[in-house]
């Protein structure tokens, strides 16, 4: 199977093809993926170099003329190093576009911390009016990038590494329900969906996924608590623990309720190992994750 990366390179190569709008913008990362694309498309395939400030720049500026930009680097590189480009070229501009990374937390490991980005939703939620899209499989990262890339508002898309075995329909909107239960709601953010499917397998849970995260789906999280007085809420993300508590407190304001935010902590782990050991050494495989939710639903 390829990954997010590899169907991403793919597809908006066909995007390049498919639609006159469309531009894209790399600094570096990615490059050679785009060669064959910017020879037919030399005028909208734009490599800045090892300049993120400036990728993130030129890619508000190619907004402003009418374009639909793609800027694509390492989640680190494009959300946090130019966050006030993106602050002000495009929110303050008021113009859209389709910020795509690669990398995620930590899907390169050996990298070390300067390659790993688990405050990128967080920092991005600083911001008004950006969508922000957590696929958990390379068929879904395809979808809700041509959902992002036929829009004209503004939109991350966050790529990994990691994913689920297979495909779930997205539509670049709300969270689908996978499973019904009684005992509280599990939501699970990407490539989350799996470890989570088997740490609940036989809990009397309600699971939720999420491949849009932002705007936060309020209305599917209080119609799978509507059956009871209390609600038991656990949010299992990709990324920094409790990003999204304070969205799910916010729906659930109306009925006494418990939300557990489960992701990456914000201690530094400063070794370098592989992913599946980050996973563990986070508490976010299938054993430790069925040891914590049981834990606070018993509560």
């Amino acid at each position: 199977m390829d990954t997010m990366r590899d169907r991403f390179i793919s597809t908006t190569a066909e995007l390049l093809d498919e639609d006159p709008r469309i531009a894209v913008v790399l600094a570096e990362i990615s490059g050679d993926g785009f060669e064959r694309a910017g020879q037919r498309h030399p005028d909208r395939v734009v490599n800045v170099g090892i300049r993120e400030q400036l990728l993130v720049g030129v890619g508000g500026g190619i907004a402003l003329t009418g374009l639909r930009p793609i800027v694509h680097t390492f989640a680190s590189f494009l959300v946090e190093r130019p966050f006030e480009q993106v602050k002000l070229d495009f929110g303050h501009q008021g113009v859209g576009g389709v910020l795509v990374s690669a990398g995620a937390s930590y899907d390169w490991p050996a990298a070390g911390l300067t390659h790993m980005s688990p405050g990128d939703v967080a920092l991005m939620d600083t911001l008004d009016g950006w969508s922000v899209h957590v696929p958990g499989h390379p068929d879904e990262a395809e979808a809700l990038l041509r959902h992002s890339a036929a829009g004209d508002g503004r939109d991350y898309l966050r790529l990994s590494l990691q994913s689920n075995e297979r495909p779930r329909p997205v539509t670049g909107s709300g969270f689908l329900s996978v499973r019904q239960g009684r005992a509280g709601v599990v939501i699970a953010v990407g490539p989350m969906l799996d470890s989570v499917l088997s740490a609940t397998e036989d809990l009397d849970t309600t699971v939720l996924y999420a491949t849009t995260v932002r705007p936060f789906d309020a209305a599917s999280v209080r119609r799978a608590v509507a059956d009871g007085a209390t609600a038991d809420v656990v949010i299992v993300e990709p990324y920094l623990a409790g990003t999204s508590t304070a969205a799910a407190n916010d729906a659930l304001a109306e009925i006494p309720h418990r939300v557990l935010g489960l992701g990456v902590a914000r201690r530094e782990l400063r070794r370098y190992g592989r992913i599946e050991e980050h996973l563990a050494a986070q508490k976010l495989d299938p054993e430790s994750l069925r040891e914590r939710i049981s834990v606070f639903l018993a509560r």
